[in-house]
């Protein structure tokens, strides 16, 4: 089991992971230790994991159906698919990620936080391999992977038709969406919209593009 320290957690954690919050605890302390001293998270992120990195990537299952198969691509050391886990047990999640080290570590925190709910998977999203084993999700999410037009050629061939693309992104959404438009069509896209999640607990609510697969 990880240590947990002892230290100050945002109220709204508690809102957001409601009786699973030790499990949320515990992902932050291995965030801060583990995740830190193997490269996958700055040593500037240390001391705002909680709203930067794991509550706003909670969040977006608002917007996600009970019992969705989801799929995360390119999630490095578990973001946002692993505070999803905890947070919507209920959604069957699959972590993509083509590094050796990272998928590791994802393996040790799906182990250590006992969550029955994720499945590990080494590979890239656009490799037959994953393709086979991980297409037809509901929705497939990513945080920080890439640009939108090679987004949506990744991720969109992973959904049933009629399923969703759930991309998280910055401020620059607007201008990457009016100039890939074209690129999310050709990919089976269809009308994208920008929504915001997450309001109702956090200072600056978490914004993602929301993609629906029509062929």
């Amino acid at each position: 089991m990880f240590h947990v320290k002892h230290e100050e957690i945002p109220a709204a954690a508690s809102d957001i992971f409601g009786e699973y919050l030790a499990q949320a605890k515990q992902y932050h302390q291995s965030l801060a230790t583990t995740g830190s001293e193997r490269g996958f998270i700055g040593p500037r992120e240390v001391s705002r994991l909680w709203e930067r990195h794991i509550l706003n990537c909670a969040v977006i299952g608002e917007v996600m159906p009970q019992n969705a198969v989801i799929v995360d691509i390119g999630s490095g050391a578990g973001l946002p698919g692993i505070p999803l886990a905890i947070a919507r047990p209920d959604l069957h999640i699959t972590l993509v990620e083509p590094l050796l080290k990272r998928s590791v570590y994802l393996r040790e925190v799906a182990a250590e936080l006992d969550l029955k709910n994720v499945h590990i998977l080494r590979g890239r999203a656009e490799e037959k391999h994953v393709i086979k084993d991980a297409g037809s999700a509901d929705i497939v999410t990513s945080r920080a992977v890439a640009p939108l037009a090679k987004l949506a050629s990744w991720s969109l061939p992973l959904v049933v038709k009629g399923g969703l693309m759930l991309a998280m992104k910055g401020a620059s959404i607007s201008e990457e969406l009016e100039r890939d438009r074209q690129d999310i069509k050709k990919a089976g896209g269809g009308k994208a919209e920008i929504i915001t999640v997450g309001s109702q607990f956090l200072a600056e609510p978490t914004t993602l593009i929301r993609i629906p697969r029509v062929r």
